[in-house]
């Protein structure tokens, strides 16, 4: 079943072009991954095929009843409102009915004899058992606890932007909906949480179209890639990996189209040059073939050039951290920590959010200050220093301004002058573009600029605080062939697992205890390594608890006498707990504005629920064993 379809969809923004006459459908079951560099106009589609952002021409169809739910890179919130009010305000019907339940009985906490109240109450709760609310609650605390986030009641306003950030997701996710849109799930999220979140949509039923620059996680979870490129789509079967092999075959075929079109070009031009006159109607169409040639010209993008580095030299002495602790208040972030960074060193450092990994970079770089111990710093160390954060832009600067401001160009290692501008087109930013003012560049457009003023610096040590988060997958692959290159350390906090493979030949895993592990190897490394020593532990375990019960006497599986008696009778049991509910849930349908009644009725309800869900494991563990005790 088609869900939406976009027709013809023209979109700019003043002079300029982003969309141009673009299609699209989306099916039932598609899971589509919208890649494209920074600027481009990726977000501007998901806002369009969500409703709201409007666009200058085209047409716009969707299926009858069909729900979207959208997820935007920059979520606006009620900062009165707590998580769970924030998850639940301005969703579903059956969202708003949980939040008009939970007003409704706050207020009569404070009024217990308001009858108005009492039969309001009595009807949302009837309500909320007909439409299932209960569970959707009970879900909606699960993955808000799976996302990192457990107090419900706490106020939104002082909750840091990754936090709301993925409060804004819980309430996309919890939604039921036709189509999921999001725009940078993945950002801020540290990499159980990602893992959680693949294995999450995998399982969900129904479409999603995202943006993400996370490759692992477009090849785990998508099965369709749409690339934005001048104002155009490109629509590719597969995940990231079928659409590198398959992008690489469209570019191959239009690079051969072109050197053909150019070879005809040449005998036509020749042909003209001879001296044609349009004297006859075989010339003239002859002609205007040759005036076609020179109009039909293919735009080759070939973002796989040659990134040139350069660094100052680095001499033997790194970076040395003495014994260095940290702590805000009660919370320890580092304890007597210690570790050398020598020259060739790639760290990569992991953890789970506000363990204190941007903590450590910041009192690397002097930022912050150790309450103890000391960071040593080589003599002819230069820091390049690319933060979470952008530095200040000067909006009416030019972009060549901006980067000249640090350097005119760079030499690299075998003495080569590159100019800034020449480095500036190996990042993306056109002739054109170059003269652009910074306050017309998207915020990932930004955040290019920025990496590449770092890198004009020709540091010897870089330092990257999530450089992953609103970089564009072409960006990130510049950056990791520059990095290629790079003759000094690196040191980088990152989330984005594909870039830590890439990257790094060391881990520092921040293990949220201000303990800190040490790891040589890449991110898949440290996970392998992980899993074998939790394989271990658990084998050491059972072995231990075999030998501690071995007997000599016969080992076979049997029913204790007590067991083989709650065998016989659980059925019995659960039957009888089945037809008790529903005699209650009568009950609770007649009793009127009885609200004493009510409450008393519903918490014998939830206590036989309780009692019901436990012998419901009783009855599949007895189960399993009388199954195990008949094979065996």
């Amino acid at each position: 079943m088609n869900i939406i379809t976009i027709e013809n969809i023209y979109k700019s923004y003043s002079e300029k072009k982003l969309l141009e006459d673009v299609s699209l459908g989306i099916n039932e079951g598609e899971k589509i991954g919208v890649l494209g560099i920074n600027g481009t106009g990726k977000s501007t589609l998901l806002k369009i095929i969500a409703e709201v952002e409007t666009y200058d021409s085209g047409k716009i169809t969707k299926a009858r009843n069909a729900n979207i739910e959208y997820l935007p890179q920059n979520p606006d919130f009620d900062g009165d409102l707590t998580v769970l009010e924030q998850v639940f305000k301005g969703t579903s019907p059956v969202m708003k009915l949980i939040s008009e339940y939970e007003y409704t009985l706050e207020k009569l906490s404070r009024n217990s004899e308001d009858n108005n109240l009492q039969t309001k109450l009595l009807n949302l709760n009837q309500q909320m058992d007909t439409m299932n609310a209960w569970q959707l609650e009970s879900e909606a605390k699960s993955i808000l606890t799976k996302l990192g986030i457990s107090n419900f009641d706490d106020k939104v306003e002082y909750l840091s932007g990754g936090q709301k950030k993925r409060i804004a997701l819980a309430s996309s996710l919890i939604n039921p909906c036709d189509l999921l849109i999001l725009d940078e799930p993945t950002n801020h999220m540290d990499n159980d949480t990602i893992i959680w979140l693949e294995e999450y949509l995998n399982n969900r039923k129904g479409s999603l179209i995202m943006i993400t620059h996370d490759r692992y996680f477009l090849d785990r979870v998508v099965n369709k890639i749409i690339e934005v490129d001048g104002g155009s789509l490109y629509s590719y079967l597969g995940n990231y990996t079928k659409f590198l092999e398959l992008k690489q075959e469209r570019e191959e075929s239009l690079i051969a189209s072109e050197r053909k079109r150019k070879s005809i070009f040449r005998k036509e031009l020749e042909w003209i040059r001879r001296g044609a006159r349009a004297r006859s109607t075989k010339q003239k169409a002859r002609i205007d073939r040759f005036e076609q040639l020179k109009e039909d010209k293919f735009e080759i993008n070939d973002n796989n050039i040659d990134v040139f580095t350069s660094s100052a030299r680095l001499g033997k002495k790194v970076i040395e951290i003495n014994n260095i602790s940290k702590s805000f208040g009660s919370k320890k972030i580092l304890s007597d920590f210690e570790y050398t960074i020598s020259k060739g060193d790639r760290i990569g450092i992991i953890g789970d959010n506000g363990c204190g990994k941007s903590t450590l970079i910041n009192m690397i770089v002097g930022n912050i200050q150790p309450d103890s111990g000391n960071i040593d710093i080589g003599t002819t160390v230069k820091v390049g220093y690319f933060s979470q954060e952008n530095e200040h832009m000067d909006d009416n600067l030019r972009v060549i301004e901006y980067i000249k401001e640090q350097a005119e160009g760079m030499y690299t290692a075998d003495n080569k002058y590159i100019s800034a501008s020449t480095m500036l087109e190996r990042f993306l930013f056109t002739k054109d573009a170059q003269w652009s003012l910074i306050s017309k560049l998207s915020g990932g457009e930004k955040r290019r600029l920025y990496l590449l003023r770092v890198l004009m610096k020709s540091p010897n040590v870089l330092i990257l605080d999530e450089p992953t988060n609103d970089l564009d997958i072409q960006t990130l692959t510049i950056l990791e062939e520059y990095l290629d290159g790079f003759d000094g350390s690196v040191i980088t906090v990152s989330h984005d697992r594909y870039f830590l493979d890439r990257v790094v030949n060391k881990i520092l895993s921040f293990k949220g205890d201000s303990t800190i592990e040490h790891y040589v190897g890449n991110y898949s490394n440290y996970k392998d390594f992980c899993s074998q020593k939790e394989e271990a532990v658990v084998k050491e375990v059972v072995e231990k608890k075999d030998k501690k019960s071995y007997k000599k006497k016969d080992t076979r599986l049997k029913f204790t006498f007590k067991e083989q008696k709650e065998y016989e009778e659980i059925d019995g049991v659960i039957e009888k707990l089945e037809s008790d509910i529903s005699d209650i849930d009568e009950s609770i349908n007649g009793c009127g504005s009885d609200f004493e009644k009510l409450q008393k009725l519903t918490k014998q309800k939830e206590e036989l629920e309780s009692v019901l869900e436990e012998k419901m494991d009783r009855w599949e563990y007895l189960n399993d064993l009388a199954e195990r005790i008949e094979n065996q």
